[in-house]
């Protein structure tokens, strides 16, 4: 039975010592930091839009954290530099992501600005990209005889779109889309200026080591 104790005891200690270096310690480091200047709040249909993407599952596809160029080759790629932590100022729930069976989209509106785009890589990705394993989402278009008027045709490659049809987006895939084009961190930072200051030690400079 004091094994079984001394068991307990020391999976307990070892989860509060891996909770408090891996939860508490960065969230204390990081609660303070502000937002990138340059950095905008989203809009209301971003908002829509990001919470589109989250209930589609576009994360577990998609990061949106390029590694910095020592790292990895995600500059050359164009996906931009690597964040800082006020790039994520606005994020609740955080998108970061850990797959890249697509590519990353820290920067997607920068790279691809174009609404008709967009919404027509939604409705069919190898239209505009052979050979993609990307779903479609046509649930997030309707198919009409005609358009009427307020309505948002997505101008197809001939051979995709559809005989005797016009596909119309709808407003999820306005809000998406929306929310992907605003995905710009090609704003300048300095990452220095973000990570807080390190206490001094006592003594001043005769303290150093």
């Amino acid at each position: 039975m004091e094994s079984e104790y001394k068991l307990l005891s020391g999976a307990m200690v070892t989860l509060a010592l891996a909770t408090a270096t891996l939860v508490v310690l960065p969230y204390m480091q990081l609660s303070d930091v502000p937002p990138s200047e340059g950095l905008k709040p989203y809009t209301e249909q971003q908002l829509r839009g990001r919470q589109v993407y989250i209930e589609m599952g576009c994360v577990y596809c998609h990061s949106q954290q390029p590694r910095s160029q020592s790292q990895a080759p995600d500059f050359q790629r164009g996906w931009g530099r690597a964040p800082v932590a006020g790039d994520y100022y606005y994020d609740r729930p955080h998108l970061l992501g850990t797959m890249r069976t697509g590519p990353d989209l820290f920067n997607i509106g920068a790279r691809q600005p174009s609404v008709d785009w967009n919404l027509g890589h939604l409705y069919e990705p190898r239209a505009y990209t052979p050979g993609s394993n990307m779903p479609s989402f046509p649930f997030l278009f309707k198919l009409k005889d005609k358009a009427e008027p307020g309505d948002k045709v997505v101008n197809l490659p001939p051979s995709f779109a559809p005989v005797g049809k016009v596909v119309v987006a709808t407003p999820e895939a306005l809000d998406l889309v929306d929310y992907l084009i605003g995905l710009d961190h090609t704003y300048p930072v300095n990452p220095g200026s973000q990570l807080p200051e390190l206490p001094k030690q006592a003594g001043g400079e005769g303290a150093k080591q």
